[in-house]
């Protein structure tokens, strides 16, 4: 399935904005990114497997925040960082 990256995290995935991955759930998702980009997943998910506050993971336009959430070979993952700063 197609996984649209962030630019805070290109530098992991050599610059590519979007990478083809499989899996049946989100967290499946993350650990396949993992293994072919390793870091990755630390950016995204903190120590208690909890998506990270400032990261959003949607699905079909959709915002998951279950690891656990099943997905299909058709689906289109968007993860996006919030910016912050002033």
């Amino acid at each position: 399935m197609k996984v649209f990256i962030p630019s805070p995290l290109l530098s992991y995935t050599g610059q590519e904005k979007e990478v083809e991955v499989g899996g049946s759930t989100i967290a499946e998702l993350l650990d396949e990114l993992n293994r072919r980009y390793p870091g990755i997943r630390f950016r995204m998910i903190d120590e208690q497997d909890a998506i990270r506050p400032h990261m959003r993971i949607f699905v079909n336009g959709e915002q998951v925040w279950n690891l656990n959430t099943p997905l299909q070979p058709s689906d289109e993952i968007y993860i996006l960082q919030a910016l912050s700063g002033g």
